[in-house]
């Protein structure tokens, strides 16, 4: 078993030291780390080449993280594949967790875990992300066995943190690598192919320190939700009946992103993109809550703001 950590960087000098490093001091040690810089304007560079090791630098213009991964995938010499983003760290026994649980089930194609949060300061926001989300409890009882219905879990909450994967090269390889054309959730798309073919595992164990900074992807809403709908639709192209089999209706799926959009923009204001999206909800599946929303977005605005004046009004009675 060989395996290559992949980093994408970009503009991650006061950082990747501490990545790089978290990495080097793993218990059971990877064969090679591989860096990614996507067109950083920092020192980036001069970072990493002032780091002694099993270290792997290679440089490309600006494309996204997406292509940045695939990059070193397509780079590594490992049979398995580590991701890590610059500005987190692992923890120690990140790896020996992980091949542990792959000796006792050799099925596996891919092993994640859970993951604290931590502030510019190294200080803990959120001890465990899955018991955040209330998913704790549940990975426990597994303790690294194969998750039941990974699709369908997965779809309702990604559990996975993607700098916490280990994962087969050649899986990756066989289910597309990382979408380029998808800026957010293309990582819950990856290993949904992935889950939907093959045995996945989630540790209840910390692997990964996870960095919380205004730099930080999820903050975009709407580019978000927008890639959301393009995610879930991918996923229901790919596998429509193992989403059946495990019990989820692949184009409720799809209605569910686009009715988020389209409720996100109708709060926003934007009357006529939340048409467009509670249209193309309807268009996946029909719902009287979506005609509803549809038709409320060519009512006049007074009368929607007295209608949710009322709503407040009946919430907080």
């Amino acid at each position: 078993m060989k395996i290559s950590a992949v980093i994408p960087a970009y503009n991650s000098a006061p950082f990747i030291r501490a990545a790089i490093n978290s990495i080097q001091a793993q218990t059971s040690a990877v064969d090679e780390i591989i860096v990614i810089d996507d067109g950083s304007t920092d020192s980036t560079e001069q970072v990493v080449a002032s780091l002694s090791g099993n270290i792997i630098y290679h440089k490309q213009s600006n494309q996204g993280p997406s292509t940045a991964r695939n990059t070193g995938i397509e780079l590594a010499t490992g049979d398995w594949i580590a991701f890590l983003d610059a500005d987190d760290q692992w923890t120690p026994e990140k790896i020996a967790w992980q091949k542990q649980t792959l000796s006792k089930h050799p099925d596996l194609h891919l092993v994640a875990g859970d993951m604290a949060e931590i502030d510019n300061d190294d200080k803990f926001l959120t001890e465990s992300v899955l018991a955040k989300h209330r998913l704790l409890d549940a990975f426990q009882k597994l303790a690294g066995q194969p998750v039941p219905d990974a699709l369908a879990r997965l779809v309702k909450k990604n559990f996975i943190p993607t700098g916490t994967v280990l994962v087969k090269r050649e899986t990756v390889i066989q289910a597309g690598l990382f979408n380029p054309a998808i800026r957010f959730g293309e990582d819950l798309e990856l290993w949904a192919k992935i889950a939907a073919n093959h045995p996945i595992s989630c540790l209840p164990q910390i692997l990964m320190l996870r960095r919380q900074h205004g730099n930080n992807a999820t903050q975009a809403s709407e580019r978000m939700l927008i890639d959301l709908t393009k995610v879930m639709d991918s996923i229901r192209r790919y596998a429509r009946p193992q989403l059946a089999k495990q019990g989820i209706k692949p184009d409720h799926l799809v209605a569910e992103a686009y009715w988020t959009l389209g409720y996100w923009y109708f709060n926003n204001d934007q009357r006529i993109d939340a048409a467009h999206a509670f249209t193309n909800s309807l268009k996946q599946q029909f719902k009287l809550n979506s005609l509803a929303f549809l038709l409320s977005c060519y009512l006049p605005t007074p009368l929607i703001s007295a209608i949710r004046t009322i709503k407040q009004k009946f919430a907080k009675s």
